[in-house]
């Protein structure tokens, strides 16, 4: 018999949110992991808010939303929030009932700062990491573009040329015969993103460098920061998180941009067996011989250390990183630790021992 097409709403519902989310969601482990990387930071999240006024959104719910918008590719907040008002498996995966409004997508703007205080995106990755183990490392970095326009590349001195191509607060400019670099020109809409190229025949764009250290066992980010581009940001990058590692002997594979004699010597004063990739055609030669290049580690490290590529595909097509909607270093430095955060969810999630 046809059913009928009725309308007509419940005025209760008997089933919990709970019970609507399938017990195999690949999100059942992930919550898991998360509710114990925050209840271990229940002190840090006290110390940044106040003991006193009204009650504020819970950082614990704020936190969960942005690994949502994360994982399912949001691409704003105003969207996540409205995704969050009716979307039943968002609304368990953060915590609010089915009755409970959401709040205003400015809420991320007023409680970032202060979470970006508390350093909580560095605490929350670190406790995410802390349930895995890891093994051997890779090093690399790659460009996060900035959320500013070439138009925004002023001199520094206010000397530009003040008859743009065209009438509007948005008229074109002609760039053509004028020499503009970091050192004499800065953007306007953001400061502190640098115009840098990857390599030869690539455009320069405004951009953040992004560094990542992983581990080769399972694949896991271990370490990430942002630093300003520069053609010595990754190597230097590379030495500090090396640097955070146990004193213990390990190796780190990388591509050929770290090997200069300056990076080996550091790396191996940290205890730390360089196995990057050989560069025959740099002057002077390479900085390693067969005394490394001859072990089988070594050829395995140069295998292996391609999948930190992985990191960086998901990051910038499922996550924000391939052009950031935040400015400065520390707001999109915070994106990427809660990005990788949610890159180790997903890896954890499918290992066997966690």
């Amino acid at each position: 018999m046809r059913g009928t097409d009725s309308r007509q709403d419940a005025m209760f519902s008997y089933l919990s949110l709970d019970s609507r989310v399938p017990k195999d969601h690949p999100l059942r482990p992930v919550r898991t992991m998360v509710d114990t990387a925050l209840k271990a930071m229940s002190r840090d999240f006290s110390r940044i808010y106040s003991s006193e006024g009204r009650p504020s959104i819970a950082p614990e719910r704020l936190l969960r939303a942005l690994l949502l918008q994360v994982f399912y590719s949001i691409r704003s907040e105003r969207l996540l929030m409205e995704s969050l008002d009716y979307n039943l498996l968002f609304r368990w995966f953060v915590g609010l009932s089915a009755d409970e409004p959401v709040w205003e997508r400015t809420t991320f703007s007023k409680n970032r700062e202060r979470l970006l205080e508390g350093d909580v995106a560095r605490r929350f990755f670190d406790l995410i990491l802390r349930q895995a183990e890891h093994a051997g490392l890779t090093s690399d970095g790659t460009l996060i573009e900035a959320w500013a326009s070439h138009k925004s590349f002023r001199r520094k001195d206010g000397r530009d040329d003040d008859n743009p191509d065209g009438p509007g607060r948005n008229a074109g400019r002609n760039f053509h015969g004028e020499t503009r670099g970091n050192d004499t020109h800065a953007s306007t809409t953001d400061p502190e993103a640098r115009m840098y190229r990857k390599g030869n025949g690539v455009p320069a764009k405004l951009c953040f460098a992004g560094h990542v250290l992983m581990e080769n066992r399972n694949g896991l980010v271990i370490d990430a920061r942002v630093t300003a581009a520069s053609g010595s940001a990754e190597r230097e990058a590379a030495l500090e998180m090396l640097a955070q590692r146990p004193a213990t002997q390990v190796t780190v594979g990388a591509d050929k941009a770290y090997d200069t004699h300056d990076f080996i010597a550091r790396a191996r004063a940290l205890g730390v067996t360089p196995h990057v990739a050989q560069n025959d055609k740099r002057p002077g030669g390479s900085a390693i011989d067969g005394r490394t290049t001859r072990h089988p580690g070594y050829r395995l490290s140069q295998v292996i250390g391609k999948r930190i590529e992985e990191v960086f595909g998901w990051g910038k097509t499922v996550g924000p990183l391939r052009k950031t909607k935040l400015r400065g270093v520390a707001r999109v430095g915070f994106q990427m630790l809660l990005t990788l955060a949610a890159f180790n969810l997903i890896r954890m999630r499918n290992l066997p021992a966690i």
